[in-house]
């Protein structure tokens, strides 16, 4: 079987036994020397270890101060995470439909979904492909939103050179999956020295010294373990990204030209630092999209389906006051032929040929 990703931190080994050997292993000197060296990557003085992406999101939408009945308007195809820290930091959320080219929020339907009540705008950088920021910060800046990035997939991305992460807070996920990961954890970035500044007290069970409590808050903090797998990675962060642009590369030539298989691309003045290579199986297809998948695995091709239902599409949500269900039938039609492939940095050669051959046999190319 040809994996979906791998994960590989063997390069983490030294400065993990180094932690570990040290008997301090909770939040501490390699924390900050991690946060550190991402906010370099964000392009920001400010980065903020959380334990997870989740906590990233959830903690960023509470210090900005949200109050029952605030909105945020994001995407409805997204991983569950995004409407879970909406939810969980007590605010409402609205939703813009997307667009296909890029799999993230159309401006213009945001500019539709706002409304008196919307506070933040919550683009999700979605597959490694950052979100059109060239105009979704100017439509932010007239409605007076804070703007908070689900980056959890876009680490070292950029918008017309500007790093994903630096438009107000970045959230990311260093899931095992990701890019760069630390087994769990996640990162907030910012440029605002006061919102850092409250991010680390809430991190902290409020306390900006011990027992100097000053909000009523939570442990959202990253191990030293933890940020020990991380560093690593960040300092190949370069060449994982360059390993998966070339193999996106490979695959989008091999994949050219399939009846009912569009290619992803990279947009104008972006990069991509290709987290998933995702096609979609169109409705000309000979086969249907979860067809493909099931005979790609059974010729040993791992495949993924992110996402199979807009994130709003499930009983537990569908009836909450605090989740506002909106026509998006881009989405909609995105998750039912959205098919993901391996791209990840350890591919040969050889097997991106076997994704390209098994890909054109199963679709008749």
């Amino acid at each position: 079987m040809i994996p979906i990703t791998v994960v590989d931190v063997a390069a983490a080994e030294e400065l993990v036994l180094q932690v570990l050997r040290s008997g301090a292993i909770a939040q501490g000197p390699m924390v900050k020397r991690f946060e550190d060296e991402f906010g370099k990557v964000a392009g920001v003085p400010h980065a903020v270890a959380v334990n997870n992406g989740t906590t990233a999101l959830v903690a960023s939408l509470q210090v900005l101060g949200l109050k029952p009945g605030d909105e945020v308007v994001t995407s409805p195809f997204t991983f569950v995470a995004t409407l879970n820290a909406i939810l969980e930091a007590g605010a409402t959320a609205r939703f813009a439909d997307i667009s296909e080219d890029d799999f993230n929020v159309d401006p213009e339907a945001v500019a539709r979904a706002v409304t008196p009540a919307t506070k933040v705008l919550m683009p999700v950088h979605l597959y490694g492909q950052m979100a059109d920021m060239g105009r979704l910060v100017p439509l932010a800046a007239r409605h007076g939103l804070a703007i908070v990035e689900d980056a959890a997939q876009a680490v070292g991305a950029t918008f017309e050179g500007k790093p994903a992460g630096s438009y107000g807070l970045g959230c990311f996920s260093l899931y095992a999956t990701k890019n760069i990961t630390t087994a769990e954890g996640g990162v907030i970035t910012t440029a605002d020295d006061t919102l850092a500044d409250r991010l680390r007290v809430l991190r902290n069970q409020g306390m900006r010294q011990r027992y100097q409590y000053e909000v009523a808050g939570h442990n959202y903090r990253m191990t030293d373990v933890h940020a020990a797998i991380g560093i690593p990675q960040l300092e190949q962060l370069a060449t994982i990204t360059e390993a998966r642009q070339r193999n996106a590369e490979a695959l989008s030539k091999g994949l050219a030209d399939i009846t009912g298989l569009k290619t992803p691309r990279t947009l104008p003045g972006r990069t991509h630092v290709w987290h998933q290579y995702t096609v979609l199986i169109t409705d000309d297809a000979p086969v249907s999209r979860d067809e493909v998948a099931a005979k790609l695995t059974e010729k040993g091709i791992g495949n993924g389906i992110y996402y199979p239902k807009t994130v709003f599409d499930y009983d537990c949500y569908r009836d909450n006051p605090n989740v506002v269900i909106s026509d998006v039938p881009v989405a909609e039609k995105v998750a039912r032929q959205a098919l993901s492939l391996p791209v990840h940095p350890k591919l040969t050669d050889a097997e991106l040929d076997a994704v390209v051959g098994a890909v054109r046999e199963v679709l008749g190319a």
